[in-house]
């Protein structure tokens, strides 16, 4: 399996539009984030999870052949923004299977409208095959991905399982019950947005605290703000198995 961070910035990505914080201004590549994403390639299929106004020039940047399904963790801009930019495999391959909450489906029909409608079609508009999931484990070309549900704040959020390795982004609490879920990873993959407590995200600490819990053997942190720091100095005081990820960053399992 590889994966590769297609993006780990925050919602406002890094550099944040005219910030003079010294974050924004590093010359260093790693301290450079597109909005959250990631892009998994297992055997011969490849899902991307989250689909954000980054989308095109992260496809740019990996160049994949092909995706076999979008894989939503919520509905917030930063993660589904960019549906529209799925035209050319659209083009190339036909429907785009997308998988999410029910929920989340409904708030993309509200905003790309034109995508799910059924009558006077656009000829131009991306075409979708709609999969609704609930938290218990489907499949994708016969390879089983177990939902893994948290919250961000007071909105519910999926996280994923891919056999050995699991991606959480966007979470402030997550029940014993789906912490469970989490055991005997190779890679585990969670958000720590900055040190500072916030309301619907985790900070540092507290990403620090259930990777302890878990065990993975390794785990990256994502979705991070300018205000954790510069990627290097903040790599320096991560425990030894944890490591602060970057875009483009490619892992394999």
């Amino acid at each position: 399996m590889k994966i590769t961070f297609l993006g780990t910035g925050t919602s406002q990505g890094i550099p944040v539009i005219g910030s003079t914080h010294p974050v924004c201004l590093s010359a260093n590549f790693k301290d450079k984030r597109l909005r959250v994403s990631v892009m998994i390639e297992w055997n011969d299929s490849t899902f991307v999870i989250d689909c954000g106004p980054d989308f095109r020039q992260q496809m740019l940047r990996a160049n994949p052949d092909k995706i076999d399904a979008i894989l939503f963790t919520h509905e917030h801009a930063d993660h589904t923004a960019g549906l529209d930019d799925i035209r050319p495999f659209c083009f190339k391959q036909g429907n785009m299977p997308i998988y999410a909450h029910k929920r989340v489906l409904e708030q993309l029909k509200i905003r790309f409208e034109y995508v799910f409608a059924t009558e006077n079609r656009y000829p131009g508009a991306p075409n979708v095959s709609v999969n609704e999931i609930k938290n218990e484990p489907f499949n994708i070309n016969g390879k089983q991905i177990a939902p893994i549900e948290a919250m961000h704040y007071k909105l519910q959020v999926f996280g994923f399982r891919f056999d050995k390795f699991a991606y959480l982004t966007d979470i402030k609490t997550i029940a014993k019950t789906e912490l469970d879920k989490l055991k005997n990873l190779d890679v585990l993959v969670i958000n720590a947005l900055r040190e500072e407590e916030h309301v619907s995200h985790l900070n540092l600490e507290q990403a620090l605290i259930i990777i302890d819990r878990l065990k993975p053997k390794r785990a990256y942190l994502t979705h991070i703000s300018h205000l954790l720091g510069f990627h290097d100095d903040v790599q320096q005081n991560l425990p030894e198995n944890v490591f602060l990820a970057y875009d483009q960053l490619e892992i394999t399992i």
